[in-house]
């Protein structure tokens, strides 16, 4: 089907301009100032009055993810319809190597979960568990398979943690492919002494979980991890970034033409450490954690987004229920007498467009194309997906979302789609509404209503970081 979007405002990281849109076969095809071209095609949208941005690409999170005794909430089919409604219309998630198993193995299983289920397009990264000669041999089959980038943890020792050498082993053999390595960057070690010495005290409230990752844990890990991949040759990014010191650490690695990139997540632009000495503080527990705004953590985070210390800003959406999931039974509320059973994340996938664009652009934090930088043409430019993503431009997927900038709403689980019984947003207000959301020309959301299909989402193979200096 072709379609013509007519009378709108195309907005791209580059700028903005009034713009007819004519879209065949799921890419756009012409770009022409209002009524310059009699373009016939089956069918039209009249946009006046809107903006036309391109779809949101969301480089973090997490559908149906074991932890601990349960999953997150959201599968492969829940959580990327919510994002659909959220104006995104790619995610990269998380292939992962169990300990013992295979990197290929993995990577298997999660397309085997997520085929023939997503709303929305999807590429994966690996996660590396169990660094060895045979996951290390392993890494150029994977990056064959379109996945070109590699997680490694520094935190969570005994379960999924390396130490210095497994990930220096692993940037190294990914410089050698064109591979990107991602890092949770926190001192798991450091933490897991804290957390023991709190419960020992028998401090166990939801608070203790920030009061356990101090900034300087993340920092340290993230000197650390920028040194390694400074010495490797490796590109990095550093994930999920709350702490100013460690985004210190980035900001000045990226001076000396070090490529890293930043990524932080909307928790900790609109959320801080309060939130977790709240009666229902686990819903606010991830890691890393909220910061105290006092210590100016939060205003850091925006600055070096605005300043481009910070490249992208993703959701790592990772939803638990707070009272029992009707299939997967008691999730957040495990750890009722103990921080360190409560598993760590925060649903978003679906709020994370109108949120940025309501602080960002209607408060002026940021401008609007800044905010399409960082939530769609960076993402896809340090994956591997530009300009078939994360632009609206002749031979571009049309990946198209319709914006209302006049419209106000309020954020509230009663009207959100993700799988999980609260938002951490509840009532905040927001200025901006999806009206109509495209992926490859075809509209997924529509006058209000989810009009798309489970297995309406293709799989993404992945070029090289296409940002590298």
């Amino acid at each position: 089907m072709s379609v013509l979007i007519t009378g709108g405002t195309v907005v791209t990281h580059a700028g903005r301009w009034r713009a007819d849109v004519l879209v065949r076969e799921g890419t756009v095809v012409g770009l022409a100032a209002p009524g310059a071209h009699e373009w016939a095609a089956d069918r039209t949208i009249d946009a006046t009055g809107r903006y036309l941005l391109p779809g949101g690409v969301d480089v973090h999170t997490h559908m149906e993810l074991p932890m601990g005794p349960t999953v997150s909430a959201d599968d492969f089919e829940t959580g990327t319809r919510a994002a659909a409604w959220g104006g995104t219309t790619t995610i990269v998630d998380f292939a992962a190597q169990a300990r013992g198993g295979s990197l290929v193995e993995g990577l298997e299983r999660r397309l085997e979960q997520a085929v023939g289920r997503c709303a929305v397009d999807y590429g994966l990264h690996m996660s590396v568990a169990d660094v060895n000669d045979g996951s290390l041999d392993e890494m150029a089959a994977i990056v064959e398979s379109g996945v070109t980038t590699f997680k490694v943890f520094m935190a969570y020792p005994g379960v999924v943690f390396s130490d210095d050498g497994q990930i220096f082993r692993v940037m190294q053999t990914a410089a050698e492919l064109g591979a990107m390595v991602m890092v949770h960057a926190e001192n798991g070690l450091v933490i897991d002494v804290l957390r023991r010495q709190a419960v020992e005290r028998g401090e166990t409230d939801p608070i203790v979980h920030t009061l356990t990752r101090p900034p300087l844990t993340e920092a340290e890990a993230t000197h650390r991890a920028v040194v390694l991949a400074e010495l490797s040759g490796c590109p990095l990014y550093v994930v999920h970034m709350s702490a100013m010191q460690a985004v210190e650490e980035v900001a000045a690695a990226r001076r000396r033409a070090v490529d890293v990139f930043g990524e932080t997540c909307p928790q900790y632009l609109f959320l801080d450490w309060t939130h977790l000495a709240s009666s229902e503080g686990a819903k606010y527990v991830a890691s890393t954690p909220l910061r105290n705004r006092e210590e100016g953590h939060q205003e850091a985070l925006w600055t070096a987004l605005a300043g481009g210390d910070l490249q992208v800003v993703s959701t790592d959406h990772c939803p638990f229920c707070m009272g029992d999931h009707p299939t997967l039974g008691p999730q957040k509320s495990l750890g009722s007498h103990d921080f360190t059973a409560i598993p760590n994340g925060v649903p978003g996938v679906e709020e994370r467009m109108r949120l940025l664009f309501s602080a960002a652009v209607a408060e002026g934090r940021m401008s609007l194309e800044r905010m399409v930088e960082v939530c769609c043409a960076d993402p896809a430019k340090i994956f591997g997906l530009y300009p078939r993503k994360g632009t609206i431009a002749v031979g571009s997927d049309a990946d198209i979302v319709i914006w209302d900038p006049d419209a106000e709403d309020v954020i509230t689980v009663d009207t959100n789609h993700m799988n999980v019984d609260y938002t951490a947003y509840e009532g905040r207000e927001v200025t901006g509404r999806i009206e109509t959301v495209l992926l490859r020309g075809e509209p997924i959301v529509a006058d209000g209503a989810y009009v798309g299909r489970p297995g309406d989402g293709r799989f993404l193979p992945r070029g090289r970081n296409q940002l590298l200096r």
